[in-house]
Parts: structure tokens; C-alpha cells; sequence
């Protein structure tokens, strides 16, 4: 598969809703696209950025995107980079992607003096589990908790 990684493009944001969709249903969580392009683009393109976002470009559309933050931690009195999602269509696995797209990860977090590179993933996705093992990532059992506002 030829693709090229890189920063998600304001002409990325109709496809990389549907993205979002297909990452919220394989995790069985709810998700509407009703105004996501718009929150995302001002997420992504403000003058100081919420959000970063990577995409996995092929020569028609992008096929995989992984999106972070970068927070503080209490504990460790450090900055951390947050992976908040990673996703690629089925097509796109096993090449190798999600390898590279973790590398870049860890070459941005060093680059912004980061202690390490935290996110999780539902019990139920054991290849991602398996993945993630394989990468170097340790889990830590926790229950994710949600307050709506």
C-alpha cells in the first residue's frame, strides 16, 4: 500500500469525521457528525492547538488518522503527550502503519521534552492489546470513568 504520513489538512476534515464514525462504532460508543468538522477545525488549526492529528494519506483520501494532546501530570511533574485516538480502515492494517504512526508519536513527545506517551483502549480490542504489547506499552488496569455536563 503507498500512503504518506502527515499533518491533517483543513481539506482532511469531511473524511476524517468518518473516521471518527467508524473509530466510535468499532468501540460500540455513541457519535453524531453534526458539527464535528467545525469543532475539529478549530481544535486543530487554532492559533495554540487543543488537538494534533496525523493522517495516513493514500493518493485518493486518507485511510487512518492518530490524534493527541499534551497534558501534565500530577504524579510524575511532567508534561506527557495523550494518544486520544488512533484508527485505521481495515485496508490499511497490517502494513506496518500503526508502527510508524507510534515512532512519530515518540519523536514528537522526546522533541516537546515529554516523560511518555499515555492512552488506552477498550479490554474488548485484544488485537490493539496485542499491538500495543508489542510496541513497548504497558497497561494498567483502571475503570475509565464519564460526567456528563
Amino acid at each position: 500500500m503507498e500512503y504518506s504520513i502527515r499533518n491533517c489538512e483543513p481539506k482532511d476534515l469531511p473524511q476524517l469525521v468518518v473516521l471518527c464514525q467508524k473509530h466510535a462504532e468499532f468501540e460500540k460508543a455513541d457519535f453524531t457528525a453534526e458539527g464535528k468538522a467545525e469543532a475539529l477545525e478549530k481544535a486543530i488549526f487554532a492559533k495554540n492547538p487543543k488537538l494534533y492529528c496525523l493522517v495516513v494519506a493514500t493518493k485518493e483520501t486518507i485511510v487512518g488518522y492518530v490524534s493527541y494532546t499534551f497534558d501534565y501530570s500530577t504524579w510524575d511533574a511532567a508534561d506527557f503527550m495523550y494518544m486520544d485516538c488512533l484508527f485505521l480502515e481495515e485496508q490499511a492494517r497490517s502494513f506496518g502503519i500503526g508502527e510508524v504512526l507510534i515512532e512519530k508519536l515518540q519523536q514528537i513527545g522526546k522533541e516537546k521534552n515529554c516523560i511518555n506517551i499515555q492512552w488506552q483502549t477498550p479490554q474488548f480490542n485484544e488485537r490493539a492489546i496485542k499491538f500495543y504489547h508489542r510496541m513497548g506499552g504497558k497497561g494498567k488496569d483502571k475503570v475509565r470513568f464519564t460526567l456528563n455536563l
